[in-house]
């Protein structure tokens, strides 16, 4: 990890959250996902319906193809206070299939049991006008 890595996880949070996303989605331990949400999460993918709770959040991600892949791109991240943070990031998931999609994911974080969480969670597709 690089020196500018580490002072961007201590100064926003977004970077340290989204890298230890990344590492669970990529492997598909949808343990680990349900983890880093709190237990009250609110959380919008790509379905119609927000969800809510690891329990709801686990269920979402082990019906994800273990084959997909979450590429990071721009991250920008806000504190507010000591235990408030969010920000946006864009994000594309792509699989071996050709399956592309670029979105916008915004979060909300909260500090809590000695770490951050996310409370938010919202994608948000990027279609490209034709």
């Amino acid at each position: 990890m690089s020196d500018a890595m580490s002072t961007d996880a201590v100064n926003d949070p977004m970077h340290e959250v989204l890298r230890r996303w990344q590492a669970a989605f990529d492997s598909h331990q949808a343990d680990v996902m349900a983890d880093l949400f709190t237990p009250d999460a609110l959380f919008q993918g790509f379905g119609p319906e927000t969800l809510s709770g690891r329990d709801a959040v686990r269920g979402y991600y082990e019906a994800v193809p273990d084959y997909r892949r979450a590429h990071l791109g721009e991250v920008h991240g806000y504190r507010i206070g000591e235990h408030v943070a969010g920000g946006f990031a864009d994000v594309t998931f792509r699989d071996p299939t050709g399956w592309e999609a670029p979105v916008h994911l915004s979060l909300v974080l909260q500090h809590e049991g000695g770490g951050w969480r996310i409370r938010q969670y919202h994608v948000s597709r990027i279609v490209a006008d034709h």
